[in-house]
């Protein structure tokens, strides 16, 4: 994205649960990305929704992506577990990786990719 393109809406604070997360998919074809917004305990965090392990997405049920007691983001394929702070993988085949960060910013309420992402 350009800065002077329209910042890209990923979700409305007022919409994502505390503990929360949403998976957003932006573009399509090769520009096709699938992010994952998160709040807990009010800090708001996003990564690539995808799991280190095999790039699979976390979640295989629609808006499933926390272990049974909501401490940590699950990957349902293989059962890897995240810290939801920094989503260093804790348990599984990829413990000691992580989920890779993605810049935002929060403006009027809502969660926008940050502007230097996907730059051209």
């Amino acid at each position: 994205m350009k800065n002077s393109e329209t910042p890209i809406l990923l979700g409305d604070l007022n919409q994502l649960a505390d503990p929360g997360a949403i998976s957003v998919i932006v573009g399509d074809g090769t520009k096709r990305r699938d992010y994952l917004v998160v709040q807990n305990a009010g800090a708001i965090q996003v990564y690539e929704n995808a799991c280190p392990h095999q790039g699979t997405p976390l979640e295989t049920l629609a808006g499933r992506f926390f272990n049974h007691d909501q401490t940590r983001l699950l990957c349902s394929t293989h059962g890897a577990e995240f810290r939801i702070g920094d989503g260093i993988c804790t348990k599984g085949p990829c413990e000691g990786k992580s989920l890779i960060c993605v810049e935002f910013i929060i403006a009027d309420g809502a969660i926008f990719l940050h502007p230097v992402d996907g730059a051209e």
